[in-house]
């Protein structure tokens, strides 16, 4: 018997498609799921299925849970069904097209409220992802404890593309069924084949199988043997049934009747069960595989064909380059009739050479069997558990509290930000815990406002009251001033605006917002609104001087573009905004001076992070580069000798000429930091970012100038900042929202880098 470590596993979830639904990836799940359910380690197993909009299956009694794909919510009630049923790890299998939302964004809703270990099967990495497919991505690799791709390119593409750690990812290859070596003869008579060479390729029908090639390649074939029978075992795929009906199948039933070779083409349109599907498999000669591009990750049919011990000839994409190396099968050219027909002829005619290559698939196939795969998915399930134990157990031994783990963990406390709102929006200021109604509200913090109940929506975080973001987008909406083609940014108590336009900076703070809402809000309509609004006022920013309106904006524009990247003049402005960060920094940059400007002031590591996003959605490394060069020495910079984080003072803030001024430091600058050394890691996966991530967030905690808490860990209240001698004991609304927007980036950091990104002293957190 097999000896499985790692066997404190009781119950495992898999997210997929399920039988009867009729795909590929409905096959995988429920041969996954059957084969670790039927393993010696004895784990309870349940599968939660995608329904596709408009269908209902009759599932099998292992679908746990299916969520309507459409539905976002549905998503939200199924990660909270999963975390109560307390399942110790969730499998998901990823493929584009099966979840709702662009680029199948929707699954994010869930996958971001789960409080358990994510291994992730990706049946598809693409080399060249759209931005809204990369952003997706993305977010499913960062929130999985282990990525499992099956074969090698796949490995490569993740490091490659989306700069994944290798010991992030593990290659298992595609299950088998364990099924004796064969000959085909006893398997013909019964199908109805005896006495035919026979070429069989199974699946669902579309065009970029390539049928029409094998078709193509039939009369030289039947020159060297007459007998010789194509099979295209398959139903037509779905989703072409429904945009083309069976315009295709027809199309190729005609391109053989015009070849005069109908009787050696057969098209069997049916969708059949394993027994059936491997009685055909064992009836074949040669299985052909004569898809069109390279670009396929992963084919089941390929697998199985090969784990039957059958001579494959293939065309050479990446699964298939990989699996038939070695002599284990035989490739051929894309889209080349003529040699793909001499293969197969040679193949059929040559005995001795056929079963030689059939015995090599045979042999090197053993490692596939669905028993085989399922130990390595159980190992891969134990470490991911483990490893989250073991990091929990460690800090709690050294009397240290990672910033990301609960209880030590601060949890977004919601009381005080909630005080400071009313039926209009955010309040500006407050007088030590009190909302100051004197000075009304601003765009600037609504807007920030905003950016905080989207940020809340991905990252596993309780959702803010649905009417409360309403309210904030209410108040962007006001700030509009048609005329002007100006967000106005102050607004009196009684609702009076004070004035027609607001500045550059607010107007492209709004703009961020609006982006990052187009992208990530939860309410579809609000999407809808965000997308147009932003397009709206888009324009107002070209004349812009500000260097931190153009960093606001190019925030903005990375929300906006991942979703509109249709928007060409949008596109343009991306480019147009960093292109002035980048002049400026060519012009005032020294060897001791790594700045866009001759001083310092408030937000200033947005101006960095807007360009490492801007260089990684427009695949432009020299912004990337730019902008991880200026957030080192803005680090070094804000480190103290002491090593905690210092933020630039804003006592005249900190000219080139003269001393780096102390005093006054504000959380608005702690909560920027976080935030770019969240896109620096991105870009380059040094672990150094999370450290300077951790100190900037600890400022708020106490490990500062001073030795004292900015927060109230019970309320989330955040004093506006650290003066010379104390704190100042007035919270206002850019302060709260800072600290949370900050709070929300670090657990994020922590969550999708894996681990905890450093450790805090239990007195800071309970300070």
């Amino acid at each position: 018997m097999t000896s499985f470590k790692n066997t404190h596993l009781k119950n495992i979830a898999f997210i997929g498609n399920s039988l009867p639904r009729r795909c590929g990836i409905a096959t995988f799940t429920i041969d996954l799921q059957q084969a670790i359910s039927k393993s010696p380690a004895g784990v309870e197993t349940a599968i939660v299925a995608m329904t596709d909009h408009g269908h209902a299956y009759d599932y099998p009694a292992s679908v746990w849970l299916q969520i309507p794909d459409e539905n976002p919510q549905d998503y939200v009630r199924a990660a909270e069904a999963l975390n109560a049923a307390r399942f110790d790890v969730v499998c998901l299998q990823h493929e584009f097209g099966i979840f709702g939302g662009e680029a199948g964004s929707h699954v994010l809703a869930l996958l971001s409220r789960l409080e358990m270990p994510i291994v992730t099967t990706l049946h598809t990495v693409l080399g060249q992802p759209s931005p809204a497919q990369r952003r997706v991505l993305t977010e499913i690799i960062d929130t999985s404890a282990k990525i499992v791709v099956m074969a090698e390119k796949g490995r490569a593409l993740l490091r490659e593309v989306y700069g994944v750690p290798n010991d992030k990812i593990e290659v298992i290859a595609h299950g088998i069924p364990d099924i004796a070596f064969f000959e085909p003869d006893l398997a013909k008579t019964k199908l109805g084949f005896e006495s035919r060479s026979v070429i069989l390729t199974f699946g669902l029908l579309s065009p970029n199988k390539g049928i029409e090639i094998m078709i193509d390649a039939m009369p030289l074939i039947l020159k060297s043997r007459p007998d010789a029978v194509y099979v295209v075992l398959g139903a037509t795929h779905p989703n072409l049934v429904r945009d083309e009906g069976e315009a295709y199948r027809e199309s190729l039933i005609a391109r053989a009747l015009d070849l005069g070779i109908e009787n050696h083409v057969v098209f069997l349109d049916q969708f059949v069960d394993q027994a059936t599907l491997l009685d055909f498999i064992s009836m074949c000669d040669v299985y052909a595989t004569p898809y069109l591009n390279e670009a396929q990750m992963t084919s089941g049919t390929l697998a199985y064909s090969f784990g039957l011990g059958k001579a494959v000839v293939s065309t050479p994409y990446w699964h298939a380059r990989e699996l038939l190396a070695d002599g284990r099968g035989m490739l051929v050219p894309f889209s080349d009739a003529e040699t793909i027909g001499s293969e197969i002829a040679t193949l059929l005619t040559d005995n001795a050479r056929r079963n030689a290559m059939r015995v090599r698939a045979y042999a090197s196939s053993r490692s596939m069997t669905w028993q085989r795969t399922a130990e390595r998915y159980l190992s891969l399930f134990g470490d991911a558990t483990t490893q989250r134990r073991s990091h929990t157990n460690a800090l709690a031994s050294s009397g240290y509290a990672s910033v990301r783990e609960p209880p030590a963990s601060p949890e977004p406390q919601l009381a005080y930000f909630l005080s400071m709102c009313d039926d209009t929006g955010l309040f500006q200021h407050a007088v030590h815990s009190v909302p100051d109604r004197s000075h009304g509200y601003c765009v600037d913090d609504n807007a920030r406002a905003l950016l905080l109940a989207v940020a809340l929506n991905t990252p596993g975080e309780k959702l803010l009251p649905e009417p409360l973001t309403t309210r904030f987008a209410s108040f962007v909406q006001h700030a509009w001033n048609p005329d002007e083609k100006h967000f106005r940014n102050f607004m009196s108590f009684d609702r009076r605006w004070l004035e027609d336009r607001g500045s550059e900076d607010s107007h492209g703070r709004t703009l961020w917002a609006l982006g990052e809402c187009a992208r990530s809000d939860i309410n579809p309509s609000r999407r809808l609104w965000a997308a147009g609004l932003f397009a709206e006022a888009l324009p107002t920013a070209e004349g812009f001087m500000s260097p931190r309106a153009w960093a606001f904006t190019l925030l903005g524009l990375d929300g906006y573009c991942a979703i509109r990247g249709e928007d060409l003049f949008a596109r343009r402005m991306r480019l147009l905004f960093a292109d002035r960060l980048i002049d400026l920094l060519d012009r005032v940059e020294t060897e001791d001076w790594v700045w866009f400007e001759e001083g310092l002031s408030y937000d200033n590591a947005r101006l960095p992070q807007a360009l490492i996003l801007t260089g990684l959605a427009s695949q432009t490394p020299a912004y990337v580069a730019a902008g991880l060069k200026a957030l080192r020495w803005l680090i070094t910079l804000q480190t103290a000798p002491l090593g905690h984080f210092r933020a630039v003072g804003t006592d005249g803030f900190l000219d080139r000429r003269m001393p780096p001024k102390r005093f006054d430091q504000q959380p608005v600058e702690a909560a920027a930091t976080i935030s770019a050394c969240l896109a620096a890691w991105r870009a380059d996966h040094d672990s150094e970012w999370k450290s300077d991530a951790a100190r900037a967030f600890a400022w708020f905690l106490g490990s500062n100038d001073l030795s004292l808490p900015l927060v109230d860990l019970d309320t989330g209240s955040c004093r506006d900042g650290l003066h010379r001698t104390r704190v100042n004991e007035n919270r206002g609304g850019e302060s709260v929202v800072s600290y949370l927007l900050g709070l929300v980036e670090v657990r994020k950091l922590a969550r999708i880098s894996g681990h905890p990104i450093t450790s805090v002293p239990l007195h800071a957190l309970s300070a």
